[in-house]
């Protein structure tokens, strides 16, 4: 049985996101009126109540992220006024000497707490474009943050004083347009020409036709081509961190209106890599996706869409990961990433094995585009919202078939009609 609740009028505009503490007892919400709340629930009647609302950035606010109680009550915030914001929750006393936050330091708003309130204490200013998502990395790799902005930039923070939260270190800054898509051949050996270059170094019999497709496929082209749009509202910018500790520090980005996501590895030693990229319409066999993508024409290649939003499943000892999408063509997909296979004979040559996924779910119920998909705590339920006014969930059944386990009605908490779905319908076998 689905338990739902509702928050009336939670902001004086439309809700960009929502996001629980870790205990899933505190839930903070963001807005286009720039505002940020913290709801606390009443375990006893399972209402919400507003326990601090403060204006926080002078735009919208797109995306928020708790970090981990280790590190205490920190709040992480990115806008469209292209900065990211550093918030803590502490008492008054010891916020004396503080900057408060925007909504001042005596004002009703900031004192609704009653005994706390939120004090900003980082900016981060790097990105130049709109910022639409943060997301704190898991607490085993340190109190990190990555953020994704609609200059295609995937940028890592790390904290250098986790006392006063006031030291933010630039450690990565990755542009996932550019960055190549997957390991290729030594036949297609590409060195990606960045905005500063004028050409790219090529390797291979068919290096000049690599190069032309190249060039076509960053820009011009895939700006020109019919329906897949060139405005920043078609894109979507997205990131989630791999849950497991074991593969080291892995995020799966999704940039601009390209319709993938790739899987990137980061690592102290060595520049970011591409370890995998999630693609619902491959390319021919042997061309890099680029290059197929390029020397398609309309009618042989289907017109990518952006992919939203993107979750990195807790794997809870499963062999492979799962991750979901979710995009403007209104799918929700969930694909199996099965990990490279260490070899006993490969010294140190960890760019040689190869990630491999494939699509398990491929659901097209929303019949709109997917804003978010969110994975629960075991990585076996999934709920995903879409413009039709539903919240669905997905569940694996037996044989590891996902199939709809049920949908609510953000709009009528009464309407129910669309919860005992056809069950067999659009489930895929993996």
């Amino acid at each position: 049985m689905i338990q739902t609740g509702l928050i009336q009028s939670a902001h004086n505009d439309l809700v960009t996101d929502v996001a629980y503490d870790f205990y899933g007892l505190r839930l903070a919400t963001c807005s286009l009126d720039q505002r940020i709340k913290v709801w606390q629930v009443d375990e006893s009647n399972g209402n919400w109540n507003v326990e601090d609302d403060w204006k926080a950035h002078d735009a919208t606010v797109s995306k928020l992220s708790w970090a981990h109680p280790e590190f205490g009550t920190i709040l992480a915030s990115a806008s469209f006024d292209r900065t990211v914001k550093i918030w803590e929750q502490t008492s008054f006393a010891s916020a004396a000497d503080s900057q408060p936050n925007g909504a001042g330091a005596g004002s009703p708003q900031a004192n609704s707490g009653g005994s706390s309130r939120w004090v900003e204490r980082a900016v981060l200013v790097d990105a130049r474009g709109t910022v639409r998502a943060v997301e704190f990395a898991p607490h085993h790799f340190g109190l990190k943050l990555a953020t994704v902005s609609s200059d295609n930039h995937v940028r890592i923070y790390e904290c250098l004083e986790q006392s006063s939260l006031a030291t933010w270190q630039l450690s990565e800054e990755v542009d996932v347009s550019t960055l190549p898509s997957v390991s290729l051949s030594s036949s297609y050996s590409v060195a990606f020409a960045t905005p500063t270059q004028t050409s790219a170094t090529l390797e291979g019999a068919s290096a000049t036709l690599v190069a032309q497709a190249l060039q076509q496929s960053q820009n011009p082209t895939t700006q020109g081509r019919p329906g897949m749009g060139n405005r920043e509202a078609d894109g979507g910018w997205c990131i989630s961190w791999c849950k497991e500790r074991y593969w080291g520090e892995i995020i799966a980005a999704g940039c601009g209106i390209s319709g993938t996501i790739k899987i990137i590895q980061l690592s102290p030693s060595r520049r970011p890599t591409t370890l995998l990229t999630l693609d619902p319409s491959p390319s021919p066999a042997g061309l890099p996706t680029e290059v197929a993508t390029s020397l398609a024409s309309d009618g042989d290649a289907p017109t990518p869409f952006a992919i939203t939003s993107v979750a990195w499943a807790p794997s809870c000892g499963r062999s492979y990961h799962l991750i979901a999408t979710g995009g403007r063509d209104g799918h929700v997909r969930i694909w199996r990433v099965k990990p490279a296979e260490e070899e006993p004979d490969v010294e140190g040559e960890g760019g040689d094995l190869k990630w491999s996924a494939n699509v398990v779910a491929d659901f097209d119920h929303h019949k709109s585009a997917v804003g978010r998909v969110e994975w629960n705590i075991t990585g076996t339920v999934l709920s995903s919202a879409g413009n039709d006014g539903r919240v669905r969930l997905w569940k694996a059944t037996i044989g590891n078939v996902w199939r709809p386990a049920g949908s609510i009605g953000v709009e009528q908490s009464e309407d129910t009609q669309d919860a005992d779905v056809n069950m067999g319908e659009n489930a895929i076998a993996e």
